[in-house]
């Protein structure tokens, strides 16, 4: 498990990322690269959002990443509500989930800047060794961001569009390793709950064949990317995202991640993908069943409370997949700025 000391150096330098430029006074690549230094190795991989590629070393996320998105938001600061850490096939892992804070002073992926403050919501894993981080997988909601400018590229989303909020208990920053019988019930109750998932019998009128009753607090909260948006209750949750999900992909496939742990009442998955499926059903996010077959690249991050799941925030790459079904959502969104929203 990782302890308290490197915790607190990761969490630390992963913060000054977005604000090198601005405490050294160097130009932008340079600076950046001084902070990736004591944060990554060398050879570190970085998997991001559509439509950026993977990279290998600091000096290539810098410049196909970190550049851009800062020459957009130039005063641009990070803030974690989750933070926490957790062993998955002998690896060590920290994971965060938060929004990135900023001026929009320079269109982004075509979409229109602002000029005003926006929240750029983010999920990220992290693989650490020897203090430093060796991997690490980001999540941003491009789409949610869309929603801030004025660009919706989506019909009106079922659940609320909203700035996803911390936990309830205000605890989700875990700088000191969690108690391990709390952490081992914390997962248990996720991977019972992601096994009802999977007896699904194929009915849309009967998804409580899933049994998911069992996890989830009367008054849970589901917040979702940016086109699903956030609800309550499990009732809410069926409504607003399961039906419309299970009848648009009826033969997914879940399960395949590369991490999946829990620390303390927290726990977090992700994979790259986590779902494999057919669109073969109903439309989903305006889409008509396209044929094809799609993966899925999904970030979940849970908050247990008794024996309940009480809060659960995901992440899902949305143009990335939207890609795979032919449509291009980010040209969307251009189209939508143009003509004024």
């Amino acid at each position: 498990m990782i302890d308290a000391k490197t915790r607190a150096r990761v969490l630390a330098n992963l913060r000054a990322i977005p604000e090198a430029r601005r405490r050294s006074g160097a130009p932008c690549g340079m600076a950046l690269n001084r902070v990736l230094r004591r944060t990554c190795h060398e050879g570190a991989i970085w998997r991001g959002p559509h439509p950026f590629a993977e990279t290998v070393g600091r000096g290539a996320l810098a410049e196909s990443f970190w550049v851009p998105l800062m020459r957009s938001f130039p005063d641009l600061e990070r803030r974690d509500f989750l933070f926490f850490g957790g062993e998955w096939r002998e690896r060590e892992w920290l994971t965060a989930c938060g929004h990135w804070v900023g001026t929009f002073a320079r269109d982004f992926l075509g979409i229109p800047a602002t000029g005003g403050a926006v929240f750029l919501r983010w999920g990220e894993f992290h693989e650490v060794e020897d203090g430093r981080i060796r991997g690490t997988t980001t999540i941003v909601d491009w789409v949610d961001l869309a929603r801030q400018a004025g660009a919706w590229p989506l019909p009106r989303s079922l659940g609320a569009e909203m700035m996803n909020p911390a936990p309830a208990t205000r605890d989700g920053i875990q700088m000191v390793p969690g108690d391990e019988a709390k952490s081992a019930r914390s997962l248990a109750l996720m991977e019972a709950m992601l096994g009802g998932l999977r007896a699904y019998r194929g009915d849309l009128a009967e998804l409580r064949s899933m049994g998911q009753e069992r996890f989830w607090h009367p008054r849970m909260m589901w917040h979702g990317p940016g086109g699903i948006g956030t609800t309550r209750g499990l009732g809410g949750f069926e409504d607003f995202h399961q039906r419309p999900f299970v009848g648009a992909f009826p033969d997914r496939m879940g399960g395949d991640h590369y991490a999946r742990f829990a620390e303390g009442d927290y726990i977090a998955s992700s994979g790259w993908p986590s779902l494999r499926a057919t669109h073969s059903g109903s439309e989903w996010l305006g889409l008509a069943p396209t044929g094809r077959k799609i993966t899925m690249r999904v970030m979940d991050f849970w908050r247990r409370e008794g024996d309940w799941l009480r809060e659960n925030w995901v992440l899902i790459d949305i143009p990335e997949l939207f890609a795979q079904m032919g449509h291009d959502l980010l040209s969307r969104m251009r189209r939508r700025a143009l003509a004024g929203g």
